[in-house]
């Protein structure tokens, strides 16, 4: 990382050149600083990695950690995002909106409390809006963000319809601000390992693919919106776009999709169960999940011309941050050797059955992205086309369940 200051003349007393703009690299655990010195009547400072700078402008002191904000503070913020956004120096939490309780104060440390939304959006100082609020409140409260001039993450699903979804993506674009949506399952454990079975081609030409997010609840959370009717409730929408963008990461927009979406509890007011294919050519994709799936079904199935590989067992990660850990301890993301999925197959004339090492999964991916996005040496993995796509191909689901066919994929 190189940064300059042109220099004013003068030298004050502390022998110390007077800089209208002064540069300060604070490096993170085992980083190095070099040497500043001067080169063409500018200061420059080379810092050999990462590092938190501030910077002092007019007798003001700036920083370029990005001041973040999360607005709500359930289970999606406690567990998933205030843990992993705390082990990245970029980052610093300021600030959390919640309208009647103060939990955040006991996970992030010197954090402000603020009831209302329009406070935090008011603050000049505040840099990153992240939003874990219910379903149909994304698409508003991410406008107003970007309209104060915000970067903004938006927890799943992004929208609930892809018009909204292209709308925020065009209105970020113009206020030149990155507006993403949370999709750390691309960094669970078992899906990398799948990225990289085929990435090396070890099952041939794939033919098929199963991904299951299966779950036993025989009787529905009374008082979880999610399970309670309205826009962007249900299991569909809960965890059909973790499914659909894992889908996409791996082979793109389909040309075909055909949705089972159903209620299959006694009590259910929503969804509960859906099967959705995605059709390409010659390879067939289904996503499945249920609430009344007692007995372990495969994570992963995958079928090629060449062999087999299937995985049992659900990512390590989101149980330890339940638990209450760090993902910065050593071996986070790791499983245990029983966990690894089976492949067998053939390859260079010689066959293999036998247990592959999962790759350990890292949630702190997500989030390191989208701060080298923000300070502009990363494109953001998660691409505002794939953010639009998995909308659009929620919306044909619905279509293909209520017509009872198989429907185009057709961009909105």
């Amino acid at each position: 990382m190189l940064l300059s200051g042109v220099p004013h003349s003068g030298v004050p007393h502390s022998g110390v050149p007077h800089f209208g703009v002064l540069l300060f690299g604070v490096p993170h655990s085992g980083s190095r600083c070099r040497e500043s010195h001067f080169h063409n009547n500018t200061f420059v400072l080379y810092i050999d990695c990462p590092a938190i700078i501030k910077i002092i402008i007019n007798g003001k002191a700036m920083t370029n950690e990005i001041r973040t904000s999360i607005i709500g503070f359930g289970m999606s913020a406690r567990v998933f995002h205030a843990p992993v956004i705390l082990t990245i120096p970029e980052f610093r939490i300021t600030k959390v909106v919640e309208r009647h309780r103060e939990e955040s104060r006991a996970h992030i440390p010197g954090v402000e409390v603020v009831r209302e939304t329009d406070a935090l959006l008011e603050d000049d100082e505040i840099d990153l809006v992240i939003i874990t609020t219910p379903n149909d409140t994304h698409y508003d409260l991410a406008r107003r963000a970007l309209m104060a001039g915000k970067h903004v993450v938006v927890d799943k699903p992004f929208t609930t319809t892809s018009v909204q979804a292209a709308e925020l993506i065009q209105l970020a674009s113009r206020k030149n601000r990155i507006i993403n949506v949370f999709q750390n399952r691309r960094w669970d454990a078992d899906f990398q390992t799948v990225q990289m079975l085929l990435d090396r081609g070890y099952l041939g030409r794939l033919v098929e693919l199963e991904s299951h997010f299966d779950r036993f609840r025989e009787k529905r959370k009374p008082n979880s919106w999610r399970e309670n009717p309205g826009e962007g409730s249900g299991v569909f929408f809960d965890l059909g776009p973790h499914l659909i963008d894992q889908a996409l990461v791996l082979f793109g927009p389909p040309q075909m999709v055909t949705a089972d979406i159903r209620s299959q509890r006694d009590d259910a007011l929503t969804d509960d169960n859906f099967e959705l294919i995605l059709h390409y050519d010659r390879l067939k994709v289904t996503l499945k999940s249920g609430m009344l799936v007692r007995a372990e079904t495969p994570r992963f199935l995958l079928h090629g011309t060449n062999g087999s590989f299937v995985k049992y067992g659900m990512d390590p990660q989101e149980d330890a941050l339940k638990g209450g850990r760090s993902p910065s301890e050593p071996g986070w993301g790791a499983e245990p050797e029983q966990m690894w999925g089976r492949l067998d197959t053939e390859m260079n004339g010689m066959h293999f059955s036998g247990r592959v090492e999962t790759i350990p999964g890292n949630y702190r991916g997500y989030y390191q992205n989208v701060a080298d996005a923000i300070r502009g040496s990363s494109e953001l993995m998660v691409s505002p086309t794939q953010m639009e796509q998995t909308i659009r191909i929620i919306e044909l689901a619905f279509q293909s369940n209520e017509e009872m066919r198989t429907v185009p994929f057709i961009q909105g």
